[in-house]
């Protein structure tokens, strides 16, 4: 099973915290975020690389595009997809 940790405005330490818990439950963690929130998703995953889990693993990333909004005012927004897993 695989946890999912959605970024968003949140402080960085926050969502690091949340992907080292999730790593106690479950060997794979997805790391989720849309438009402004992705700068800070790649640099959680970075900050967790470099200085929490260092056996950490980036699986794949995924890029996309949702569309948001009502029938007046759809607008695309950009989303990522980290998966990351631990090296055993």
């Amino acid at each position: 099973m695989t946890e999912n940790v959605y970024i968003g405005s949140k402080p960085i330490l926050n969502y690091v915290t949340a992907i080292v818990t999730a790593f106690q439950r479950s060997p794979s963690v997805n790391v989720l975020a849309r438009g402004r929130a992705i700068s800070g998703a790649v640099d959680v995953v970075e900050v967790c690389r470099r200085s929490f889990l260092k056996d950490l693993c980036v699986d794949e990333i995924k890029i996309g595009t949702e569309r948001m909004g009502s029938d007046d005012e759809l607008r695309n927004v950009s989303t990522i997809n980290i998966q990351l897993s631990k090296n055993s």
